[in-house]
């Protein structure tokens, strides 16, 4: 039971939805208990049930994204996760600033990890939310290391493209140098 919280964390940022994660998430432990066989012990079993969980999700709950509309509650939705796994559970496995982050995260950014294609934002849930090593990401996408990589890389890039507005507007981004400076620094050559 120890890793089914932070299970249920990736299953909400993979499904978007908490009911949903809960079925996602027994449905990983019910894959694993019947192909536990296929565990091979001294390997890594947290990243062994995140393949189960992203194979889960890929296969069934993808397929069902045809269904009714629903309303995206938001931060409500990490303050009814942090409610239901109680006070301990962020514990589990996350850094005090991790949990803290998580919680004031602002909105925009996670709209736009949302908005990413699945092929993109799987991976970078994975290795930036989850800590996740690229090796295990291939392993649990059954990818190779190399596609890993890459996914990282333009997801990683599309993301920039989407909050570099939403960085101007928070002032966010360094100060440019005024033109000058760059034409003194080349007279002086």
């Amino acid at each position: 039971m120890g890793l089914m919280s932070s299970l249920y964390s990736a299953a909400v940022r993979m499904t978007r939805n908490p009911a949903d994660a809960e079925d996602l998430v027994q449905e990983t432990y019910l894959r694993a208990y019947r192909g536990y066989e296929g565990f091979e012990a001294g390997t890594n079993l947290k990243a062994w049930m995140y393949r189960i969980l992203t194979n889960a999700y890929l296969n069934d709950y993808r397929k069902k994204q045809r269904r009714p509309a629903e309303t995206h509650l938001g931060e409500v939705e990490d303050l009814y996760l942090y409610r239901r796994l109680g006070p301990a559970a962020g514990r589990l496995g996350r850094s005090v600033e991790d949990e803290l982050a998580g919680l004031f995260v602002d909105h925009e950014v996670k709209q736009a990890v949302e908005d990413l294609p699945d092929h993109y934002r799987i991976p970078i849930l994975l290795a930036d939310v989850e800590g996740f090593a690229y090796k295990e990401i291939a392993e649990i996408l059954d990818v190779p290391i190399g596609t890993v990589m890459s996914r990282l890389h333009r997801g990683r890039k599309q993301l920039q493209k989407q909050l570099y507005s939403f960085a101007e507007r928070r002032r966010l981004l360094p100060d440019e140098e005024p033109a000058v400076v760059g034409s003194e620094a080349a007279d002086e050559d």
